[in-house]
């Protein structure tokens, strides 16, 4: 159920609920069980983002783009309203990938202003402030994932400032504000948003009883934020970032 009772209008950055292309949703049951989910704690659109991860995830633009369009019958067929949903994909950051990036062959959020990427776990890329200038020369805004989640920020936030100065905006993963990842990330996570350093906040989401701890971090971050921060972080931000109208399935599933 919706936690105050009324439409809320979110709109979810980042979420795996395309079946059977990366280490989310397994089946279009889970699919359509995780959309219901995000709908009924306030989600009205929701963006696919599968990993684009070489060596991980062998997912190209090609092949997101065919796993989001086989979903529209299994969207068409659920019998309750699901949430406008869009593809956009989550970007390792590596050297094969921003190769893509710089050749057009990756997938930025609707209305191909901003594009998420997500870095690994240990220390940053060398040169990692001048590439995301490299991403605002081709017309892109980086969209930078869960940076409560990377050690780099566990020892000292401000390794994201040469990130912010090249235009960065960063994400919150809510459920990190629970607990989700650890003490360690949740920590950064509050001090992050204390510091009001995210544009915007998301679910990501990999399986329907990740909405569970959702719905607890929504109430989490509007105790810590109050309420217009929080709806800032996961409605006017969001919207924000995308920035424009791109190609999305309505919930009966069809392309518009």
């Amino acid at each position: 159920m919706l936690l105050d009772g009324g439409v809320r209008g979110f709109v979810d950055l980042h979420c795996h609920w395309v079946a059977a292309i990366d280490d989310g949703a397994r089946t279009a049951e889970d699919s359509i069980a995780m959309l219901r989910a995000l709908r009924d704690v306030g989600f009205d659109e929701v963006m696919a983002t599968p990993h684009m991860r070489p060596g991980m995830f062998d997912n190209d633009r090609e092949a997101l783009e065919r796993a989001f369009a086989a979903m529209a019958p299994v969207l068409r067929a659920a019998s309750d309203p699901l949430p406008v949903v869009h593809l956009a994909s989550e970007h390792f950051f590596d050297d094969v990938v921003f190769g893509r990036l710089i050749r057009g062959e990756v997938l930025p959020y609707p209305g191909g202003r901003s594009i998420l990427v997500e870095l690994g776990q240990g220390p940053f890329p060398a040169r990692l402030q001048h590439r995301f200038f490299d991403v605002r020369k081709a017309g892109l805004t980086p969209v930078l994932a869960h940076p409560e989640r990377y050690e780099p920020v566990w020892r000292d936030d401000a390794c994201l400032d040469p990130l912010l100065d090249a235009g960065a905006h960063l994400l919150l993963d809510v459920c990190a504000l629970v607990g989700k990842y650890g003490r360690v990330a949740q920590r950064a996570a509050e001090k992050l948003l204390e510091d009001d350093a995210y544009e915007a906040a998301c679910s990501d989401a990999h399986k329907p009883r990740d909405v569970d701890d959702v719905a607890r971090a929504i109430e989490r971050l509007e105790r810590l934020a109050g309420p217009e921060e929080a709806r800032r972080l996961l409605a006017d931000g969001p919207r924000g970032i995308l920035g424009g109208t791109g190609a999305c399935m309505s919930p009966a599933g069809g392309l518009r």
